[in-house]
């Protein structure tokens, strides 16, 4: 009996070994692909909207017969993006990040060139984002990026709150009105903040001198004793609920502040603002390289481009998406002004500049010049009153014990 007991014991684990070893061939791990993108920049299934990243899973899905699955998270600015990739703190498959930081991602080696041979929906992509218009990429024949949204900046501001009349709606010197104080937001990163004060001022973003560098730096610290805050995403709930008044912000977001609060308006200044273009790229450690390829083709078609241009209000490079009836009618529906806003002549109205990589040595000042103004601003006038108060208690002190120790050398005198 023990015999027969140890054979079939031997059969049994044969058999199970063989179902795991049948079960490994049969099935395959799920391949992950890592998007790294801004905050509020994808259609994400909410209120009836298509989900893009679920939808490309079932598309991969049903184009290979495999599994992916798709990991994405959110940043709040191209700093904070830039400096997660370049520490290595985290691999990504795709990011998407702005103009100026692909040409300094690309200049530092960080960005893989893309074959475009494996994109086939770039050909939807606008010529005027296409060579040598391209001004943030090297001069190389590398393509590193594709374009998935563009804008400007301008200024968002609440008519219950800010009269139509007031003169100094078309201008930046709006964000500075005392009239608002409390009620002003203002950027919270170093480009977009000290954009606002370059071009209020009149200087070139990219080429100010570091005299005119500092000059923006002291407008901006004139600028906190009416700023409520330093804002990026923050912003939405601020402007939509009334709590802020005036705020510097993105076109798109705009539009879609404005869904909720019809009191907000908006308005390119008269100085000039900043243009932009935030580009889909593949970091150099990318651990998936063809998926991403895949990933921004899908990006590129059509039903993804529509869906996305309509959750985010964002100018599309995609000439079938600005084309398509489907979306222009949707977006009059948000603002009767939205294509003249997006894409017409009040966009084409005001000196534009884009930002460029500034030099390493002018990187380093404007980030000194940015902590300055940030560690200003945070401590704020209410901490230079306390240290008045206790510098006030301290001397009252020791005058205190001065006159005790004299009244005691009286008693003994």
């Amino acid at each position: 009996m023990k015999r027969f007991a140890f054979w079939y014991a031997l059969l049994i684990a044969l058999l199970t070994l063989l179902c795991i070893s049948l079960s490994s061939c049969g099935s395959e791990e799920v391949q992950t692909l890592y998007v790294y993108n801004w905050g509020e920049y994808i259609s994400d299934g909410s209120e009836e909207s298509l989900d893009v990243n679920a939808a490309f899973e079932e598309y991969y899905y049903k184009k290979y017969g495999k599994e992916v699955s798709v990991n994405y998270s959110t940043f709040s600015s191209n700093e904070d993006m830039y400096a997660k990739i370049n520490s290595g703190a985290a691999t990504y498959d795709v990011i998407v990040p702005s103009d100026y930081m692909i040409q300094r991602m690309v200049t530092e080696g960080l960005l893989a060139p893309l074959d475009l041979s494996k994109i086939p929906n770039y050909e939807f992509i606008d010529e005027k984002f296409k060579g040598e218009n391209v001004y943030y990429e090297d001069e190389s024949d590398n393509v590193y990026s594709v374009p998935y949204f563009y804008g400007m900046v301008g200024v968002i501001y609440n008519s219950s709150i800010v009269p139509e009349e007031d003169p100094q709606i078309g201008s930046w010197e709006l964000m500075w009105d005392h009239d608002y104080t409390g009620d002003i937001l203002q950027f919270n990163n170093s480009r977009d903040a000290f954009g606002t004060a370059l071009y209020y001022l009149g200087y070139d973003v990219n080429e100010a001198t570091e005299e005119q560098w500092k000059e923006a730096l002291e407008l901006l610290k004139t600028q906190k004793d009416v700023v409520q805050g330093y804002v990026m995403d923050e912003i939405f709930n601020k402007m939509k609920s009334g709590s802020a008044a005036v705020a510097s912000y993105y076109a798109g977001d705009f539009l879609a502040m404005h869904e909720d609060n019809e009191d907000l308006s908006f308005f390119y200044p008269r100085e000039g603002t900043n243009i932009y273009v935030d580009a889909m790229c593949i970091p150099k450690n990318s651990k998936n390289y063809e998926l991403a390829l895949e990933y921004i083709n899908f990006m590129c078609s059509e039903e993804v481009g529509v869906a996305n241009a309509l959750y985010t209000y964002y100018a599309s490079p995609l000439t079938m998406v600005v084309e398509s009836e489907e979306y222009q009618e949707a977006m009059a529906e948000v603002h009767e002004d939205a294509m003249e806003i997006l894409y017409g002549d009040m966009a084409a109205s005001v000196p534009t500049q884009a930002y460029l990589n500034l030099t390493p040595e002018r990187l380093t000042m404007l980030n000194a010049l940015w902590e300055e103004l940030k560690v200003e601003s945070s401590i704020g006038v209410g901490i230079y009153v306390l240290c008045g108060v206790i510098l006030a208690l301290l001397i009252l002190l020791v005058v205190g014990n001065i006159l005790k120790k004299r009244r005691w050398a009286k008693l003994y005198d």
